[in-house]
């Protein structure tokens, strides 16, 4: 997988991006024929968004465009050398960049909070490049799951860190975590799907699944704001990178009370983009039929 990763780079970054997507269309299109876990999944997790059994035929059509969408997402981050100040003032409307910058004048960090939709690799890079990476050093910090290939890992890793992006694996000590944020850094944490199994059951789109309460448990015990950030595809394949006011919550004392009352919170916001958005949300397994 490795080196079938770093051929497709390779090609990738001498090809023009229009081509890369082409190919990316191709292949997604075919793999969406063939692979019927996937897709059946994928189906399965729009009907529960669309919430409507006479929309079935377009719950196929949006799974077909996660596909498509998916693979795009893909040539973008392997094609990350390319991004530059030129790239996103190119290619990239961001609205709210002066929500995380008036967040860290508290010098409490700043939590920003995403999903599995549209392309949040991309929003890392284009966040820390606008932040003033790299004569700033790592300006955030991303929670991500190992992938079981230590060298595919190791290339994700290396990919992050040349646009400013520092990982930190899921199921470390959170002490690094807080140590982020006292660094008055921002830390990116995908809030849709729980990886943990130490997540809090909460109402997602109308059913019940796990959801990671780590945002709740960091803004309870931190202060630190919870800005949810999206970067979302157009259909010119250039991007709107949103950064949303902080989340409010008046703290009671209670500290599990007001840790699901967050993520009750947030989860509404997530709700809201998915919604929006349900051919770029990225979730290749049944969310409830985990739980």
């Amino acid at each position: 997988m490795f080196y079938l990763y770093k051929i497709a780079q390779f090609l990738l970054l001498n090809l023009p991006l229009k081509v890369g997507y082409a190919i990316a269309t191709f292949i997604a299109n075919a793999y969406f024929l063939f692979s019927k876990k996937d897709k059946n999944a994928l189906i399965a997790n729009i009907k529960v968004v669309l919430n409507n059994p006479s929309k079935d035929e377009f719950a196929r059509h949006c799974a077909r465009m996660c596909f498509i969408n998916f693979g795009k997402y893909l040539v973008d981050f392997l094609r990350f050398k390319k991004i530059d100040q030129g790239y996103i003032h190119s290619n990239v409307a961001i609205e709210g960049l002066e929500n995380v910058k008036e967040a860290l004048r508290h010098k409490k960090g700043a939590i920003m909070l995403s999903s599995h939709i549209g392309n949040w690799e991309l929003a890392g890079a284009v966040f820390s490049l606008s932040m003033g990476f790299p004569h700033i050093d790592f300006p955030l910090y991303a929670i991500a799951l190992d992938h079981v290939d230590k060298k595919v890992n190791d290339f994700f890793i290396k990919q992050r860190a040349s646009k400013g992006v520092q990982t930190i694996p899921i199921g470390v000590k959170l002490k690094q975590c807080f140590q982020v944020l006292r660094k008055n850094k921002a830390l990116a944490i995908l809030g849709d799907r729980d990886f943990s199994e130490k997540g809090e059951k909460i109402e997602f789109l109308g059913k019940e699944t796990l959801l990671p309460k780590g945002p709740a448990v960091f803004f309870v015990r931190t202060g630190a704001p919870i800005l949810p950030v999206f970067m979302l595809r157009e259909k010119s394949d250039k991007f709107r990178f949103v950064i949303e006011s902080p989340i409010n919550h008046a703290l009671t004392g209670n500290e599990e009370r007001d840790k699901r009352e967050i993520i009750k919170s947030y989860v509404s916001v997530i709700e809201r983009y998915i919604k929006k958005y349900p051919d770029q949300w990225y979730v290749f397994r049944n969310v409830w039929n985990e739980t």
